[in-house]
């Protein structure tokens, strides 16, 4: 699998995410992309109950540990890698959690317009 460029939806290099949980399609720490990553876990979200809740109530339980993956679960205040489209419905249903812009990918706006995820961003002035 080739990694897309790592680029951020600003168009400078791609920040990371979160290496704690460890994150990212590749488990890099980034939201890095590929042609075989068909969910576009492109966006660099900042977990808050109220979408862990959502998340969960349309089927991705995202706050549950199931060791047996390595995956501790998320809480609050965690950053993960978020699936595109979950994140446009999340920003459609009013819940979306904060995005921090230097760390989501350039594909993420095949799915996302820039607009909706500077909506979300956790800190517009530095993002």
């Amino acid at each position: 699998m080739e990694k897309d460029a790592s680029v951020n939806v600003k168009g400078g290099a791609l920040a990371p995410c979160s290496t704690e949980p460890m994150t990212g399609y590749f488990r890099d720490g980034h939201c890095n992309t590929c042609a075989q990553d068909q969910g576009s876990h492109t966006v660099c979200a900042v977990m808050t109950d109220e979408f862990l809740a959502f998340s969960k109530y349309v089927g991705n339980d995202l706050s549950t540990p199931r060791p047996e993956f390595g995956f501790a679960g998320l809480k609050a205040g965690d950053s993960w890698c978020l699936c595109a489209g979950r994140f446009l419905q999340a920003a459609d249903e009013g819940c979306a959690p904060k995005v921090k812009l230097s760390a989501t990918h350039i594909k993420a706006l095949d799915i996302v317009p820039l607009h909706i995820l500077e909506q979300h961003a956790s800190d517009p002035a530095t993002d």
